[in-house]
């Protein structure tokens, strides 16, 4: 079992910042723990009103409103954020529900002065940086974006710039583009090039990165390492034990736990690596696979055994910077291959936002109980946060209550594009005030999501989860696009041929992203348009968003 000791787990005693960073948590855990009880003096935060940005999937961009500077605010309390309702092009109102920031030390008052246009180079070529790039070029304060490498479909959106001769992998390459291209802003998708340390060798070179460093990577690249953070700072989570022997671990599974269990690699897996046993002989069997048979590599090398935890499973995220955690959105997605949530594991067949299951109350309990340890813990271990936490919970269907299941440090693939589509606000300053240190008060309050829910449908190539053919052309993507106004289709993972063709490039291929006045609406509108791609080696679930569909007509739990 893992105990208490005064090391942290991801200290460098060498590095004289992780000193720093230890005697500054010190003092803010003492503060921290003084204001259990006791609430602090509130600020309230002042500025002017910002106009609504026009309907998600428009590109037309607002001026930007100066704001008046606030007072400092002090740590650990939560910042009510006041929102404003505007009205979407069409006429169709637009909502965002106030939300709260978690501060865990002085948050910089609103700047009256113009914000720089900035320079954005994303790292990445899936339907995530698609959706992210989609966004980032709605903001005001977004002068140019590059993708590297980019995909097909992220080439074709205007001032975008793909490179495809860097290689994410070689760190000096990419900083060497960043210097010779202005770059402010370093976005990284995937959770690979962070884990690998990429964030740590641009910030070396004082280029600003919006995502953590390879040691606070571990949240996702080490289970074993996210579930003791999560038994020494008490967020609720399912009880585990960790095991690089395969002997003892399949003794454990027969003489403690029994069945059914569920057994995770440690290491990354591509979100493959969660094996749900029924039996113990399937444990057993699992044990094997994934230790000795190496089915997922070196990621197995360590496991994670812990216990089955019954409920709806759902996704919440949030962005962190200079010990600010700003609520974003909920999310569900698909992750069985077939309708009904049966078949293999993938990396998840679609997804609709927000989710209807996590209410208000949940909100806050998550950013209470779950982020807000989280970041603070993090910060306790000597690898302070910078970037998105996407929670994966399970929430119990009786009591309500909230369990952990994983933490990952990229947006989710495919949950990412419903939250792009349903954002209202300047995502790349926000991302920007991440990555510097430096979320104003202003920052917090103008995060704004439409009220109408986005539905993703991933249209993939037959055969996947398994093995899948490469090169088919895509035809018609234009017209599916355009079926109606509120769809957008973000390549995830597509080519372009010689004459500018659309290839299959992978095995999640397309995720048709769809807004409407209702979920039953958006997933409608996203079907009408998958009706439309002439691609016959392509498939797709045809129950997405059933869920929250039932609720919506009263079926539903």
């Amino acid at each position: 079992s893992f105990t208490h000791t005064k090391t942290p787990l991801c200290s460098n005693t060498n590095d004289p910042r992780g000193k720093q960073t230890t005697m500054t948590t010190t003092t803010s855990m003492m503060m921290t723990t003084s204001n259990t009880t006791t609430t602090m003096g509130r600020t309230t935060l002042r500025g002017t009103t910002k106009k609504v940005f026009p309907s998600s999937f428009s590109r037309t961009k607002k001026n930007s409103s100066s704001v008046s500077s606030g007072k400092m605010m002090m740590m650990m309390m939560f910042v009510k954020s006041t929102r404003r309702s505007g009205r979407r092009r069409g006429g169709s109102a637009s909502s965002s529900s106030s939300s709260s920031a978690i501060v865990f030390s002085a948050v910089a008052p609103a700047s009256s002065s113009k914000k720089k246009k900035k320079n954005v180079l994303v790292i990445g070529s899936g339907g995530r940086e698609h959706a992210l790039i989609y966004r980032l070029l709605q903001s005001e304060t977004c002068e140019k974006v590059f993708a590297l490498p980019g995909n097909a479909g992220i080439a074709t959106e205007p001032t975008v710039t793909s490179i495809a001769d860097v290689s994410e992998s070689n760190h000096a390459d990419v900083v060497k583009f960043c210097k010779s291209n202005a770059i402010d802003l370093v976005v990284v998708g995937p959770e690979a090039p962070l884990v690998d340390g990429l964030a740590d060798s641009l910030r070396a070179e004082n280029i600003n990165v919006f995502g953590p460093s390879k040691k606070a990577a571990q949240l996702e690249g080490s289970k074993e390492f996210m579930k003791n953070l999560c038994r020494k700072y008490n967020i609720p989570t399912a009880t585990y034990e960790v095991f690089s022997d395969a002997e003892k671990a399949k003794e454990y599974v027969r003489t403690v736990t029994g069945a059914p269990i569920v057994i995770k690699t440690s290491g990354l897996a591509a979100g493959k690596g969660v094996i749900m046993a029924e039996t113990v002989e399937e444990a057993e069997k699992a044990i094997d696979e994934l230790m000795l048979n190496k089915q997922f590599g070196d990621a197995g090398d360590t496991i994670v055994i812990e216990e089955t935890l019954f409920g709806e499973e759902a996704s919440f995220f949030a962005v962190v910077g200079g010990d600010v955690a700003v609520p974003l959105a909920s999310a569900q997605d698909h992750k069985r291959v077939g309708d009904g949530d049966t078949g293999l594991n993938t990396g998840g067949m679609g997804a609709y936002s927000p989710a209807p299951v996590v209410t208000k109350e949940i909100e806050e309990d998550v950013m209470k109980n779950i982020i807000e340890p989280t970041v603070r813990g993090m910060r306790e271990e000597g690898c302070e946060y910078n970037g998105v936490i996407f929670a994966g919970l399970m929430i119990d269907e009786k009591t309500k209550k909230v369990k952990l299941l994983e933490h990952n440090v990229r947006f989710g693939d495919p949950e990412c594009q419903t939250l792009m589509a349903r954002m209202e606000s300047d995502l790349c300053q926000l991302l920007y005030a991440a990555a510097t240190n430096n979320i104003t008060d202003d920052d917090v309050k103008s995060v704004k999501w439409s009220k109408e829910p986005a539905v993703n449908v991933v249209l993939a190539a037959k055969g996947y989860p398994g093995s899948y053919s490469k090169g088919d052309e895509i035809k018609n993507l234009q017209g599916a696009e355009e079926s109606t106004a509120k769809t957008k289709i973000f390549h995830a993972g597509t080519a372009s041929g010689e004459n500018g063709e659309i290839l299959a490039n992978g095995g999640r291929v397309l995720g048709i992203t769809a807004m409407g006045t209702s979920v039953k609406e958006a997933t409608k509108n996203a079907y009408v348009a998958i009706d439309k791609i002439d691609w016959p080696n392509g498939f797709c679930r045809s129950d997405i968003a059933y869920r929250a569909i039932e609720r919506e007509e009263g079926r539903g739990k």
